[in-house]
């Protein structure tokens, strides 16, 4: 038996749900449901924080996850550097990460209205009245949280370190 099979090991491909069963895994969650999202094209350690500091904030996390389409009308044609179905196969890999949802609209609001977290969270890039779906969490009587981030970690500063030959 290889390790890709131990016993006891579930795929984390079970993971990526699409939004009909996101919906009915929300409704099936004991505790509050944190959200958070974004593109995650290269897992850096500032991701790893706001997962992390996420995670710590509910009983699960559940990730939004920005589709080839949207990365691309946001970020340029040069991104995504991965493909969503790698990065939502990464992203739900982590062991702090609950379920993955991708979507292709360019924010997050549509899934958050559908999934109706207790609690968002997002990097420090973001003031808390800027953060797409925070009206809808605190309607509900959530909290928005907003995690530091890591200096010099970004993925558009990796993409640029690589470009440069600094990596």
């Amino acid at each position: 038996m290889t390790a890709l099979h131990a016993v006891g090991v579930r795929d984390p491909r079970a993971k990526v749900l699409d939004w009909p069963t996101a919906a009915e895994w929300r409704a099936r969650v004991a505790g509050p449901v944190v959200f958070t999202n974004g593109v995650f094209d290269l897992l850096h350690p500032g991701h790893i924080d706001v997962l992390l500091g996420a995670r710590r904030e509910g009983a699960a996390l559940l990730v939004g996850l920005n589709s080839d389409a949207s990365v691309r009308r946001l970020k340029g044609p040069t991104r995504p550097v991965r493909t969503q179905e790698e990065r939502a196969r990464v992203l739900s890999a982590l062991e702090m990460v609950d379920a993955v949802v991708i979507f292709g609209q360019d924010t997050p609001a549509e899934l958050v209205a559908l999934l109706q977290p207790d609690v968002i969270v997002k990097g420090g890039d973001y003031a808390p009245d800027t953060i797409v779906g925070a009206d809808v969490v605190r309607a509900r009587g959530g909290r928005v949280i907003v995690i530091p981030l890591v200096p010099g970690q970004s993925t558009t500063g990796i993409i640029a370190s690589m470009q440069e030959g600094r990596v």
